[in-house]
């Protein structure tokens, strides 16, 4: 008789035991572990830039801050080539290329070329630096613009967008999509900026 009461109350609780263990994977905190693009993935073609004469427009006065919260704004660079890449670690497209732009910061940056990676991430800094230490990228440096206003002055559809800033701080060529910055014909355009 005792056993026939037990069973029903144990049944419960190995229900609710079971609905715990549900409703905690649900709402578990997600893991801080973050995807890295795989090495194996398709190749990014090279960017789609036309730099025609009299084609450049002015940029609108962007502000950000460096890895130190210092902040800065595209003024900062005058006087530089500047490809200003606006990007977030929740998006694929845009991890996939930043190795790419490291290399080519690598490759290219110093006195007449920066390549500006500038995270729209709304945790800032602290969303971006482990991403940075796990891609291993040495070359780029790291700006991020948690307010989102970048967006919002550039007027952006997507991510990620790349714009080629000449030495005057005006806009050449606009690429929504990843690229493979560092190819020969990504280069080869960068560097007719140099020359002008």
């Amino acid at each position: 008789m005792m056993t026939r009461r037990l069973l029903p109350a144990a049944a419960l609780a190995l229900i609710a035991a079971a609905g715990s263990a549900l409703l905690w994977q649900a709402l578990r905190p997600a893991t801080t572990a973050i995807p890295v693009p795989s090495l194996e993935a398709e190749a990014l073609p090279p960017p789609t830039l036309s730099l025609a004469p009299g084609a450049a427009a002015e940029m609108p006065a962007l502000t950000f801050s460096d890895a130190e919260g210092h902040a800065l704004s595209l003024a900062d660079f005058r006087g530089k080539v500047v490809l200003l890449n606006v990007w977030a670690t929740w998006c694929t497209p845009c991890r996939r290329e930043l190795p790419a732009l490291d290399r080519l910061q690598a490759r290219l940056g110093g006195a007449d070329f920066e390549v500006v990676v500038l995270s729209v991430d709304r945790q800032g800094v602290a969303a971006v630096r482990p991403f940075f230490e796990q891609l291993e990228l040495k070359a780029l440096r790291l700006y991020a613009d948690p307010s989102g206003r970048t967006m919002e002055s550039l007027e952006l559809v997507g991510l990620p967008t790349t714009v080629l800033i000449d030495r005057a701080g005006r806009q050449r060529a606009v690429m929504v999509g990843p690229a493979a910055w560092d190819s020969v014909e990504a280069v080869a355009a960068i560097q007719r900026l140099f020359s002008g």
